[in-house]
């Protein structure tokens, strides 16, 4: 089968073609139909620090997908032949404390696709029946392919009382960018967004951020006046990943208030302690999504009207892969499909 593989300790990634893997007892065979690229593809086609370091080569990448089963194993009762999925790209132990309390998404030995082991980035992929999560009838397959982005969002944004409260999301990548349309959606009062990235800021107004702030011009507390924010956002999403971003939030988040902490920070990180300790924050660790109850609300988001379509500002056929990794690098995208 053909498969987009990382071969080469470099910057790359090379169609290959490799073996066709076997499905076994308690297992799912699916035929990909369309893939979405992620940061962590873009880290491993740069082949960055953490590339290095994480990565054992060769390996198909790729965790975003969705397709059709081709295949059951034995055992596998409640799926069928020809069915629409997607799945869970972490694979859990099953027998830890937490995968047996139902907390698989805190599986300390928990496999990623596409990192740890083969991914999604090929015509078949093999993962247990328990990670596949079957698409709603209603929902498009190009929506489909990202829900692994879209379940971060929604772990985040579950994290905490969104109604009626000022939202601050720094980071307007792609799950940045999911994130403002959710809050719309459930009713935030005021939803800022920041980024250096004028071309995803204005995805995200176009997606329900109230303000959008590049904070290379202009300030956060700027808005505070206009939005009748009178001493700083309740609940902040970050993103972004980005030390300065990430004391901005803090420095913006209201006493007594909350963070969800996505963003991968660099190790070296500095804050100011101050900021969390005397201001009494909450701030929450977010990594994955809930297995599985994260999965059921975005079917639930999905069937009651949520549109994410503006999130998808870009569509390649898989032969153009190297078309795709070029543009998610320029930076001058949302999110992107790659067609198999």
């Amino acid at each position: 089968m053909k498969a987009l593989v990382k071969k080469h300790p470099k910057k790359g990634i090379w169609m290959e073609d490799v073996p066709e893997p076997e499905c076994g007892d308690n297992e799912i065979k699916v035929k990909i139909t369309h893939t979405a690229i992620c940061g962590t593809d873009l880290h491993i086609y740069n082949w960055d620090s953490w590339a290095q370091r994480t990565l054992n080569l060769p390996l198909i990448i790729g965790h975003e997908f969705c397709g059709v089963i081709d295949e059951v194993g034995k055992n596998v009762e409640q799926y069928y032949k020809g069915q629409r999925v997607t799945g869970e790209g972490h694979i859990s132990c099953s027998y830890c404390r937490n995968c047996r309390a139902g907390k698989q998404h805190f599986c300390s030995s928990s496999l990623g696709i596409g990192v740890h082991k083969n991914g999604a980035f090929a015509e078949y992929l093999v993962l247990p029946q328990s990670n596949i999560w079957p698409i709603a009838e209603a929902t498009s397959p190009y929506i489909a392919a990202f829900f692994d982005p879209f379940g971060n969002a929604v772990h985040s944004i579950s994290c905490f009382d969104i109604v009626g409260e000022d939202i601050l999301i720094t980071g307007a990548g792609p799950i940045g960018l999911i994130s403002v349309a959710i809050c719309k959606f459930i009713g935030a009062r005021n939803i800022v967004i920041t980024d250096i990235n004028d071309y995803r800021l204005k995805l995200a107004k176009q997606l329900g951020a109230t303000r959008t702030i590049n904070t290379k011009k202009d300030s956060i507390k700027d808005c505070f006046s206009d939005l009748s924010i009178n001493h700083g956002f309740d609940v902040g999403l970050e993103m972004s990943g980005n030390p300065k971003a990430f004391n901005e939030m803090l420095s913006c988040i209201y006493h007594g208030g909350k963070i969800a902490l996505l963003g991968l920070l660099p190790p070296n990180t500095n804050i100011n302690w101050d900021n969390i300790i005397f201001k009494g924050l909450h701030v929450k660790g977010v990594y994955g999504r809930e297995m599985y109850e994260t999965w059921y609300k975005m079917d639930q988001l999905i069937k009651s009207g949520l549109d994410l379509n503006q999130v998808i500002t870009h569509k390649f056929p898989v032969s153009s892969f190297n078309s795709a990794f070029d543009t998610i690098n320029s930076g001058q995208c949302g999110k992107i499909i790659m067609e198999w």
